[in-house]
């Protein structure tokens, strides 16, 4: 559904091309100051602007409707909105009938018969990330002092990002991109074995972000080229820090008191200039498609602040579901 988390539980809603999107976010204890200026940075980071990305600029203004009182949270649910204003819904007239190769497009038309909201990518497209991100600023709040930094380490294979999206862009192709995350200061311990695991529970979140195809942590699938005696990380003391970290910071499902780290695919993006064939759902026949609209060439550009912020969300429900078991 639409609904994420056990304690610190957010609720996603709104289209790409609809009146607005927006978060609700459940479990939100009471008192934590709050403005939408404390907004503004991770939301710059995610808009479009940079060579690669979409043209469509939006204000991303952000507007907080329940929930906080004189600058502090109170306690209820904290919902957060941000209205669509540049939008260009004829751009994907012609995708009604002809689905996107790679896209939500045709799933979506048959899973909802028809009745889904196919502008932009409607619930599917990138553009709720938004919501994800300002509930990431909430979260990174709630989880002070621990520290999260994601990056864009590659894209299209190539480790010169700028010239992977300059031959993109020049073949009217787009590309794909590997991120990496890094969070400290987490405390041994949070988590749980098997179902909420650390990994259980980020990878749940970044593969709901758009794009996502793929997650590893720590030596992440190098581990299966390993002998036991090169990936196990020996413990250097009591505080349980390790002279490698093959782990990824997490051992039996459990934060380890080491630096947590993983890497997640983002696949290219489906719209795309170059010409390509689709099932047309009106003649019942393989037709060309010719994507028109406004889209990134690397939409892994702007995924690095998604990231930081699916990491806090799974972080801030860790913490604080540990916390309600301990009380």
């Amino acid at each position: 559904m639409n609904t994420f988390g056990r304690t610190y539980r957010i609720h996603i809603f709104g289209e790409s091309h609809g009146p607005l999107v927006g978060i609700t976010i459940d479990g939100c204890p009471p008192g934590l100051p709050l403005t939408e200026d404390d907004f503004m940075a991770d939301l710059e980071r995610r808009k479009a602007g940079a060579v690669g990305t979409t043209p469509r600029k939006e204000d991303d203004l952000p507007e907080i409707v329940t929930g906080c009182f004189n600058g502090f949270t109170t306690g209820a649910p904290l919902t957060i909105q941000f209205a669509n204003k540049n939008v260009r819904s004829g751009d994907y007239s012609n995708l009604i009938k002809t689905p996107r190769p790679g896209h939500s497009d045709f799933v979506a038309y048959k899973r909802f018969e028809g009745f889904n909201d196919h502008r932009g990518g409607g619930h599917f497209s990138g553009r709720l990330t938004l919501a994800l991100v300002a509930a990431g600023v909430v979260a990174k709040k709630l989880i002070s002092p621990v520290a999260i930094q994601a990056r864009l380490i590659q894209a299209g294979g190539n480790p010169n990002i700028e010239e992977a999206v300059k031959n993109a862009l020049e073949a009217g192709d787009s590309v794909g991109g590997l991120v990496e995350c890094k969070a400290n200061n987490i405390p041994l311990g949070w988590g749980e074995p098997l179902f909420d695991s650390v990994e259980s529970v980020i990878a749940h979140l970044a593969f709901a972000v758009p794009a996502i195809k793929g997650i590893e942590f720590g030596s992440g699938f190098a581990a299966a080229g390993m002998k036991g005696s090169q990936h196990n990380d020996p413990i250097l003391d009591d505080s349980g820090k390790t002279a490698s970290n093959n782990a990824g910071g997490i051992t039996g499902g459990l934060t380890n008191g080491n630096e947590l780290i993983f890497r997640v695919a983002v696949k290219p993006t489906s719209s795309i200039s170059v010409k390509q064939s689709t099932f047309s759902l009106e003649s019942g026949k393989v037709e060309e498609l010719e994507v028109k609209g406004r889209h990134d060439a690397c939409i892994a550009l702007r995924v690095p602040v998604v990231i930081e912020a699916i990491t806090a969300i799974a972080l801030a429900d860790l913490k604080m579901h540990m916390q309600a078991r301990i009380i």
